[in-house]
């Protein structure tokens, strides 16, 4: 018998491992803009020989770093520190490239300050459904039991957990449960508390007083007939003419489905531009939004610390590695703007039109195609234009949405499949609603334009669009 137990083996093997600094190069690559203003907050209490200044419009380049042969440790340090200390000039050259002339000033920083304070939180379904019940009139404990099913109710407005798993889990009768749930079912908004779409739009023709209505009982026993427009076993089961089903659908089609989306719409993402473009003569210029990245340099104070008699060699070794540190933070957030600010310039090369004309005339474009005009991996874009996003004369776009694959039209021509989809929504907003088009419809509409796309491909785009088929457009 094989006796087990613990046994301590060596091996040889080559792994790729990424150095720290190269990871946060990457993680600066990576990260929006408001992001970023928060790492470089979490680096700056971190490093104490960062700090923070107001950038100001002179502009000097200067390359970090000294090319002397190393002779005395601390004379080349001291020579290196004279160079990162001067940093700071060198990083006005990311907030002037291709830029007018402007000073940040505290008003700017006040400005900007007083936005975000600005920005009101909105109240969530659980937060109104929450003070509805306290003026409810219940007791404590039945308070906290309304807040459980509330606790239970998504953001959509439904139930999510059945009443029988809710008495299961909290000891609670079911009648009692059953009971406050038609209590918060009678709040605002109407619909809210149901378990299905059924119920939720059952309780919102009761709150209409249409309960006993020819809708009720299309909603009650017929709901996904009527949903799939199978109109003919609706009428037949309740010897209704098909004037009187549209007439009832159409009332139906008023009810809301979700409840709690006026909630959930009103809480708005915002974004800020990584890079505008702005048409000066006959040209678009590419500028950088320099106002939320931090103008950071190396501290004075520990330069002279380094250059004091008395500080022992711990600290100023300490100082070495934090001031190396942080000029490799200033040259990740000097590369990261580069690298943005050349993929925005190969963008308003390749979509000029788009710039000129708008949508339809968006060109195809992919992120390996961009990489090789930069001299850089693919991954390298992809990274970059993450989550970023492009202020242009045409609206605030994610720089992702210029990159698409495309088809070529009978005369040559290359059109982006953006130019497709808006195509497809155009010709829908335009069709008959008796005789909606078809995607075959679409197919021949495209071909004699002389864009040759398979029904398949209308297919898949007309879904992404959230487009129904003709078939159910057809009222």
């Amino acid at each position: 018998m094989v006796e087990q137990g613990l046994v301590q083996s060596q091996d040889q093997r080559l792994q790729m491992i990424l150095a720290p600094q190269l990871r946060q190069s990457l993680e600066m690559l990576q990260v929006p803009l408001l992001e970023l203003r928060s790492l470089i907050q979490i680096e700056l209490q971190k490093n104490p020989t960062l700090e923070e200044k107001l950038p100001e419009t002179t502009q000097v380049e200067v390359e970090p770093g000294s090319s002397e042969p190393e002779k005395d440790a601390e004379l080349n340090f001291k020579e290196e520190f004279d160079v990162l200390a001067r940093l700071d000039d060198e990083w006005k050259e990311y907030f002037h490239q291709n830029q007018t002339s402007h000073r940040y000033t505290e008003d700017d920083a006040a400005k900007r300050q007083f936005l975000l304070d600005s920005i009101s939180q909105p109240q969530s379904l659980q937060d109104h459904l929450l003070s509805q019940l306290k003026l409810s009139g219940l007791s404590d404990q039945d308070q906290q039991t309304g807040e459980l099913i509330i606790g239970s109710i998504n953001d959509d407005g439904y139930l999510t957990t059945n009443i029988e798993d809710l008495a299961h889990s909290t000891g609670h009768e079911v009648k009692h449960l059953r009971d406050i749930l038609i209590m918060i079912q009678e709040f605002d908004p109407i619909g809210v508390g149901a378990i299905d779409l059924r119920e939720c739009l059952l309780l919102q023709l009761r709150r209409f007083g249409k309960e006993d209505s020819l809708a009720a009982a299309i909603v009650r026993d017929h709901l996904e007939s009527l949903g799939a427009k199978k109109y003919a076993p609706i009428t037949r089961a309740l010897k209704i003419s098909i004037e009187e089903l549209q007439q009832a659908a159409r009332f139906i089609a008023t009810l809301e489905p979700k409840p709690g989306r006026l909630f959930t719409s009103d809480a708005t993402a915002y974004v800020l531009p990584e890079v505008v473009i702005k048409k000066v003569g006959d040209d678009y210029v590419v500028i950088m939004n320099r106002d939320q990245v931090p103008h950071l340099r190396i501290s004075k104070h520990y330069r002279q610390l380094m250059e004091n008699t008395s500080t022992t060699e711990d600290v100023k070794n300490y100082i070495r590695e934090k001031v190396r540190a942080g000029a490799f933070l200033i040259k990740s957030i000097q590369q990261r703007q580069q690298t943005i600010f050349r993929i925005a310039t190969e963008i308003v090369k390749v979509q000029r039109e788009f710039l000129e004309k708008g949508v339809s005339h968006l060109r195809p474009l992919t992120m390996s195609e961009v990489a090789v005009v930069l001299g850089v991996h693919e991954t390298t874009v992809s990274r970059a234009i993450s989550n970023k996003y492009m202020q242009t004369p045409r609206g605030t776009f994610e720089m992702k949405y210029f990159f698409t694959p495309g088809f070529k039209t009978a005369d040559g021509q290359d059109v982006s499949n953006k130019s497709i989809k808006d195509i497809i929504a155009q010709l829908v907003g335009e069709e008959s609603s008796a005789n909606p088009l078809s995607d075959q419809d679409m197919v021949e509409i495209l071909k004699e334009r002389g864009i040759t796309v398979a029904r398949r491909t209308i297919a898949k785009y007309r879904d992404a669009l959230h487009i129904l088929p003709s078939h159910l457009r057809k009222t």
